[in-house]
């Protein structure tokens, strides 16, 4: 495809030389000063170029008809046309199509010939071939992928020893800080851009280890796998991601930091595999609200919604209710941070977890397990909606609730170790309505007291309403027993 490179006009282009001449001497006459960046990144890059690669990949795709053949009736006149028509404008219509993208990587070991790059660049590829900066081609092995956190490991065989870079400590970077991206953006080839890291720990909802570096050093389509270095030439991330409505760079790029790669590198290169902790619990987020109902100065942490039976933190004591505030002797500042943090320790390490349990901090010692595919973090859903409203009931916080019994247990598909107050209507506008709270949602908490009945109910929240509190914590399962938190405020109702 044909780029097209516009040039200003004669008229632009003088007064573009005079404004840049007059700013040229405003630079000269200039105190020098830090704050302006580095004054050159030329020998940096000079030194790094040639271990970066560019990295081609080659798929074969099952053959599609641009426009479907039209349906006619079977020996219809039309069929033997419509037939001859659309073969003769798409003669190679059905055939395989071999379908080719760029992107960019770097090499970490140049005696085994080891790159790495983002998965998805190489994802589905049958054939793959790294691009060296002297112009060599090598087609590389894929040792390894992880798609959660989109790296990936390849290795050549070297004819000499390769250009290689180090990996350097992305926690230890700060808002600011110039960085350099060298890559391959829209198969240009090397290419060289320099920025700040804007931002920190960014969570694009890419998977559930985000904690992306954001940078303005600008990354297009191509440079994804290559490397975002410090000034010291390490690299501290892997580029990976941009936010562009137009499809180029705005000067939103994200990179995986290398603290969070480098343990997964590692794993790849050994197993061909991750290797995770497990902790076995479904946690969610502790809301402004739900920090209120439990009595907490502050939201933090990470509130445990269930744990898996049989699961290490079933086997330490974790209870549903508990809210994990510390894990490995770090804090656990939001609900997103725990999962990364287990993640990253050590299968069958036993590590200090401080839970807060009914007000009161709690230490306890958990081993951890290996994380497996269908072990998952996740918040419980809502059942579908019922219509019918028993006779024994109570109105609580915009809840219609009735005490679980056999018909309304086979109403609304609830299993046999479901225990509580079932939730027969909601209130249309209610504060219950906002959280999303639906028929067939069964209480099995109030304020982290068990509830029985709908009496049960109402004399927690009214103790709630004597305390002053402004919220009631309500501990709900669905019907398959999937347990959550909900918050719902008591001055709306």
């Amino acid at each position: 495809m044909a780029r097209v490179f516009r040039r200003s006009s004669p008229g632009r282009f003088f007064k573009a030389l005079t404004v840049a001449a007059a700013l040229t001497v405003a630079m000269v006459t200039a105190p020098v000063s830090h704050a302006q960046g580095p004054a050159s990144v030329a020998d940096l890059a000079e030194n790094l170029a040639d271990a970066v690669v560019n990295i081609s990949t080659a798929q074969n795709v099952s053959g599609q008809r641009a426009l479907p053949l039209p349906q006619v009736p079977e020996g219809s006149p039309f069929q033997e046309f419509f037939e001859e028509f659309f073969n003769n404008q798409q003669p190679d219509a059905d055939r395989p199509r071999r379908v080719q993208s760029l992107g960019s990587g770097f090499v970490i070991d140049g005696i085994e010939g080891i790159i790495v790059t983002n998965n998805h660049v190489i994802e589905g590829a049958d054939e793959i071939t790294v691009n060296f900066n002297d112009g060599t081609k090598l087609s590389a092995e894929l040792i390894g992928t992880d798609e959660k956190t989109d790296l990936a490991v390849l290795k050549v065989t070297p004819h000499k020893e390769l250009d290689a870079v180090n990996f350097g400590s992305s926690d230890n970077l700060r808002v600011g800080d110039w960085v350099m991206a060298i890559g391959n953006p829209f198969g240009l080839g090397g290419t060289v851009t320099v920025g700040i890291v804007s931002a920190r720990n960014r969570d694009i909802n890419a998977g559930p280890y985000d904690n992306f570096i954001q940078t303005d050093a600008s990354i297009n389509r191509g440079n994804s796998g290559g490397p975002l270095f410090n000034m010291d030439g390490q690299v501290v991330g892997i580029n990976t991601a941009i936010f562009s409505p137009s499809g180029g760079s705005i000067g939103i790029g994200f990179a995986i930091p290398a603290d969070t790669a480098t343990r997964v590198i590692g794993q790849l290169r050994e197993f061909g595999e991750t290797r995770r902790g497990w902790l076995g619990v479904r946690i969610q987020e502790v809301t402004d609200e739900i920090a209120e109902g439990l009595g907490m100065d502050r939201a933090r942490g990470a509130l445990v919604a269930g744990v898996t039976e049989d699961g290490p933190a079933n086997l330490s004591g974790i209870e549903p209710g508990d809210v994990i505030l510390s894990f490995n002797g770090r804090l656990v500042p939001e609900m997103r941070d725990l999962p990364r943090m287990v993640a990253n320790t050590t299968i069958g390490a036993t590590v200090p977890v401080i839970i807060l349990r009914r007000g009161e901090e709690v230490a306890m010692d958990v081993t951890l397990g290996k994380l497996e595919e269908m072990a998952s973090i996740a918040q419980a859903e809502a059942v579908e909606d019922g219509d019918e409203v028993p006779q024994d009931k109570a109105v609580v916080l915009g809840l219609t609730l009735a005490t679980i019994n056999e018909e309304l247990r086979e109403q609304f598909t609830l299993s046999a170790e479901v225990k509580g107050v079932v939730v027969v209507n909601v209130e249309a506008g209610s504060a219950a309505e906002d959280k999303r709270i639906r028929p067939g949602d069964v209480l099995v908490e109030v304020a982290q007291e068990p509830v029985n009945s709908p009496a049960d109910v109402q004399a927690e929240v009214q103790k709630l309403r004597d305390e002053d509190r402004r919220s009631a914590l309500l501990l709900l399962s669905n019907g398959a027993g999937e347990l959550r938190f909900v918050a719902v405020r008591i001055d709306a109702n």
